[in-house]
């Protein structure tokens, strides 16, 4: 079947909550999960992950696309990023900023990118092709492909792969974020619930040391009794301070 892999820059825009036209503000790429899911309009200050409405209040803008192999425009667009995690799906993220910043509202030089499982994969990918992003932060995201086949979902990865590790290895390596670590600069947080079997912790420990080795600067964060998504209140708490401190800190926004 003939996949159609146009139109992929679909997405939504929070402005920073005083955006005033004509001036460019930081801008925060974040990345859903899935891959099989997708951005809504909804209600912000509900997200367990990233504080949307903080970054906004604070002066970032905050850019979350639906990508290829996001859910909501049919079956074929789901289908379009297999065989191509970090492919196509890359680019279409990639297309959505330059736009952004070409309306005049991002600030090229002030770019930062997070996401939480798919969307960590995505976010580790993205530090490993382009050094363009200033911060990035990681929650629960596969690096390690063929190390995923220890995960309670290993079954997702030869439908997405065309087959198991050992038949495909060639194309498990190049699509994973490890293998390119050598060439990530990005200030980069990691977060991951030590009780993750979704994404095994091993995962997020893998990228820590070798952003550590290589000099990179890197912080992690390991969540107790947490599984791959924080429930309980004083931890997502945390999670959402520890985001918004750590844009702060590498892309200042300049406050409200």
């Amino acid at each position: 079947m003939e996949i159609d892999r146009r139109h992929g820059d679909e997405g939504l825009l929070t402005y920073p909550a005083n955006y005033e036209p004509g001036k460019r503000y930081p801008l925060l790429t974040y990345l859903h999960g899935g891959p099989v899911s997708a951005f809504t309009q909804q209600y912000v200050p509900a997200n367990v992950f990233y504080p949307i409405a903080a970054f906004s209040a604070e002066g970032y803008a905050v850019f979350r696309p639906n990508i290829r192999g996001s859910d909501g425009r049919g079956g074929d667009f789901r289908k379009a990023n297999i065989r191509d995690w970090g492919g196509m799906d890359y680019q279409d993220m990639m297309t959505g900023i330059d736009h952004i910043v070409g309306l005049g509202v991002a600030d090229p030089e002030r770019l930062g990118i997070m996401g939480w499982s798919y969307g960590g994969y995505m976010t580790s990918w993205s530090i490993s092709q382009s050094n363009r992003f200033k911060a990035a932060s990681v929650g629960a995201g596969p690096v390690d492909l063929v190390g995923m086949t220890a995960c309670d979902l290993f079954e997702l990865f030869p439908q997405y792969f065309g087959g198991w590790y050992w038949d495909e290895h060639d194309l498990y390596v190049q699509h994973s974020p490890i293998h390119h670590v050598q060439n990530v600069q990005t200030p980069t947080l990691i977060q991951h619930g030590t009780d993750d079997f979704r994404v095994p912790v091993a995962q997020g420990l893998t990228l820590y040391n070798a952003l550590k080795t290589r000099g990179v600067p890197v912080e992690m964060v390991l969540y107790p009794r947490s599984g791959h998504v924080v429930v309980e209140p004083r931890l997502v708490y945390d999670v959402l301070s520890r985001n918004l401190a750590w844009f702060e800190e590498n892309i200042p926004a300049g406050g409200r």
